[in-house]
């Protein structure tokens, strides 16, 4: 019995109040992947960190193997339904709130008149080496979205299958990142012609760079206009870059395609993915990206001190656990950064890098359900 009222109406008004928080329960909304991934990109509440993994798509997933028996990598890009299909595979086995787009960097490149190949040792090749002023006029940005007119359709095929249930990204490498493969390949020991190019001939390097960036943003227009709700750009070489190197080798260029991007009605947002440049902060938070992913090599609880609260953070666990530890290593290490970023708005769960081949399967869905279970 409640003080002052009779038990008649203190029992009245506990049923009231029970019915009222049942009937709260019952008709608060549920967000979908989709919607959880959205609120996330733009920092606002979300019930749990969104999830998804670079490289996801391929790799370590039996079925995207059995489908490389019959066809190549390239084949498999170049096709949108096979493209398709391979996007969607880990989302039907994980659950994951976003697919990415399967496919890859070196499609600017060739679309600008500089083809690739895989060697069957594996490792990539550039058909020829851009390595002088020369080389650079032969690229063409003049046919790029034309050139690329398998990725928007694989684009509307996913949005038409995904729905408003799951998130898509797309995704294009950065002008430096791309610069260093156009140069020399893949699969080398050291990169080093796009470093001394930039250090000793940078007129030319910007030559490059500014080709590079109209290319990727005439790409990333594209994407955008398939429906996709959000765009990464991969910088994966910024870290072969000195601190002092970053913003006019990379982040400046990286900025011009952001702030490109944001000029469009209901621009989608922009993650900003550079590898092993911890130590450019500022320069990253300069590009104007809506999203920094954070490497593996740096804490999130560092990440978390030193971007403003109103720019999400993506990452960070270490791509070597999902290879090389157990399930129950995997589940710890996940909560332990899902803790460290609990109630810091805009955090979106990801690898420090992208998915090994050699990934177990039951250290991605330890990660995932680790991920589903937490409550923000």
């Amino acid at each position: 019995m409640i003080s002052g009222f009779p038990a008649p109406m203190v029992y009245a008004i506990t049923h009231v109040t029970q019915h009222v928080v049942m009937s709260l329960t019952i008709t608060q909304p549920t967000l979908t992947s989709r919607q959880r991934f959205q609120a996330a990109c733009r920092c606002l509440p979300t019930d749990r960190p969104p999830v998804w993994l670079m490289r996801q798509a391929g790799r370590a997933l039996p079925e995207y193997r059995k489908l490389k028996e019959t066809y190549t990598f390239v084949q498999l890009v170049q096709n949108p339904e096979l493209a398709v299909e391979v996007t969607l595979q880990p989302v039907r086995r994980f659950g994951f709130d976003a697919a990415i787009l399967f496919s890859d960097i070196l499609v600017i490149p060739e679309a600008l008149g500089q083809t690739y190949h895989f060697r069957e040792t594996g490792g990539v090749v550039m058909d020829f080496a851009v390595t002088t002023a020369a080389d650079i006029a032969r690229l063409s940005v003049e046919h790029v979205v034309e050139r690329l007119s398998y990725v928007d359709k694989a684009l509307r095929l996913l949005r038409t299958e995904l729905g408003d249930r799951t998130a898509l990204i797309g995704f294009s490498g950065s002008p430096w990142t791309l610069a260093t493969f156009m140069m020399e390949g893949g699969s080398v020991p050291k990169y080093s012609r796009a470093l001394a190019l930039f250090r000793e001939d940078p007129k030319t390097y910007y030559l490059l760079a500014e080709k590079l960036t109209a290319a990727i943003t005439a790409y990333m227009h594209m994407q955008a206009d398939t429906g996709v709700d959000a765009l990464q750009l991969f910088d994966s070489h910024g870290g072969h870059l000195l601190p002092a190197e970053f913003q006019e080798a990379s982040g400046r260029w990286m900025r011009d395609i952001i702030t490109a991007i944001g000029q469009r009605p209901a621009a989608p947002p922009v993650i900003a993915f550079s590898l092993g440049t911890h130590d450019s902060w500022h320069e990253l938070i300069a590009t104007g990206a809506n999203v920094i992913g954070v490497d593996w090599q740096t804490s999130m609880a560092e990440a978390r001190h030193a971007v403003p609260t109103h720019i999400g953070l993506q990452g960070n666990l270490s791509p070597a656990l999902i290879s090389d530890a157990t399930p129950a290593d995997v589940a710890r290490e996940t909560a332990a950064v899902l803790e460290t970023m609990r109630g810091r708005p805009g955090h979106i769960f990801n690898l420090g890098h992208g998915l090994t081949p050699g990934a177990k399967l039951e250290n991605i869905a330890a990660l995932v359900n680790t991920v589903h279970a937490f409550k923000s």
